[in-house]
């Protein structure tokens, strides 16, 4: 993830590492959209049914990357290139998550 100026108005690139950085932030901010997708998804076996609920929380999720991205570019930069380059092992990178979260806590 570069963390130049072009870049920050951009989400990051979804790769795991980011997902995994995010994860805290993502449950926090998008738990009821990905709560009502789940439930559609229980509830209907008929994927196309909930294919909205399943946009509404990709939605949330990139929306939620640009201000993360916005808010502690270097602090995420930080943490997902720890993460991507430990197999996304938290244990290996908690300097770099207490920084994070720090700069933008969950």
């Amino acid at each position: 993830m570069d963390v130049s100026a072009d870049s920050v108005d951009r989400a990051p690139i979804t790769t795991s590492a980011v997902l995994m950085s995010s994860s805290k932030h993502i449950a926090s901010k998008c738990g009821a959209e990905n709560r009502a997708f789940l439930d559609c998804k229980k509830n209907d076996p008929n994927p196309e049914k909930c294919l909205q609920k399943g946009q509404n929380v990709t939605q949330c999720v990139i929306s939620l990357l640009r201000e993360l991205n916005t808010k502690c570019p270097k602090a995420m930069e930080s943490y997902t290139k720890c993460m991507d380059y430990y197999s996304n092992e938290f244990e290996l990178c908690r300097k770099e998550q207490r920084e994070f979260e720090a700069s933008c806590p969950p």
